[in-house]
């Protein structure tokens, strides 16, 4: 899909105190005449082959500069880790599109455009690009699986849930994060969605990879992991480093 302007502008760096005094890049975008942006960190020396991408997404009224501290970058220093701003989505509030057509793909818009800004800015390994989010922001995460399934290299939707228009077809490595006592996105829904993941992967082997962990698929090329955990709506401590250590394993070219 090609979109109508493509236009990037880096804002400098941006010290972003509390995370280590890391500097950080604020990149925006021109996107159907929409100015789009997102805090952007980057190794300073990326490997020879390229950096990983990860591109996060944060929850229904939240910001790119609160979800920056999800710390996904602290957690994989060699990546490039991109926090995207949405836009308000109702009531003045920021969010995403979670169906195919909402709010005229204005959100899969952007992350075409951001992806070949990103590519010419930086030196990524393109079988190593991943999308996570908590929330909305899982939920479009869910989405990219369904419309740009040969992107990433896997997804890690947390405390979100598939709507009805969204299914994705071809298999990839999912991690999803779910809360039983979530009251925001009920857990059963929740379920529902990990059942899809599992159905589309064709995975049902289970194995135990901690503390309310599931692994299926062990050893395929399209594992499913679920961390189950007994909170509420929640972003819980050490879910960038779950995200991260499962990112880590799973490549397109796998």
């Amino acid at each position: 899909m090609r979109t109508r302007l493509m236009q990037v502008t880096l804002i400098g760096l941006l010290l972003i105190p509390g995370v280590g005094e890391a500097a950080a890049e604020v990149m925006r975008w021109q996107v159907d005449g929409v100015t789009r942006e997102a805090i952007v960190y980057a190794p300073a020396s990326p490997p020879a082959e390229g950096a990983p991408l990860v591109l996060s997404f944060h929850g229904f009224g939240d910001n790119m500069q609160n979800f920056q501290y999800t710390n996904i970058h602290v957690a994989w220093p060699e990546a490039i880790v991109v926090y995207f701003q949405g836009l308000e989505r109702r009531r003045g509030l920021l969010g995403w599109q979670v169906e195919p057509g909402g709010n005229g793909d204005r959100d899969l818009k952007l992350v075409d455009v951001a992806l070949r800004s990103l590519r010419e800015t930086y030196r990524i390994d393109d079988d190593r690009i991943y999308a996570t989010g908590y929330s909305n922001g899982g939920m479009f995460t869910y989405l990219l699986w369904a419309k740009r399934p040969d992107v990433f290299a896997a997804y890690a939707p947390v405390a979100a849930r598939l709507r009805g228009s969204v299914r994705p077809e071809q298999p990839r490595p999912v991690l999803h994060v779910a809360g039983t006592r979530d009251r925001v996105v009920r857990f059963a829904d929740q379920q529902a969605a990990i059942a899809v993941a599992l159905e589309v992967n064709g995975v049902d082997a289970t194995t135990s990879c901690g503390a309310g962990c599931t692994l299926y698929g062990a050893g395929t090329a399209a594992p499913v992991m679920t961390w189950i955990h007994a909170g509420a709506h929640v972003y819980p401590r050490g879910t960038s480093q779950r995200i991260v250590s499962f990112f880590r394993g799973q490549s397109r070219t796998r």
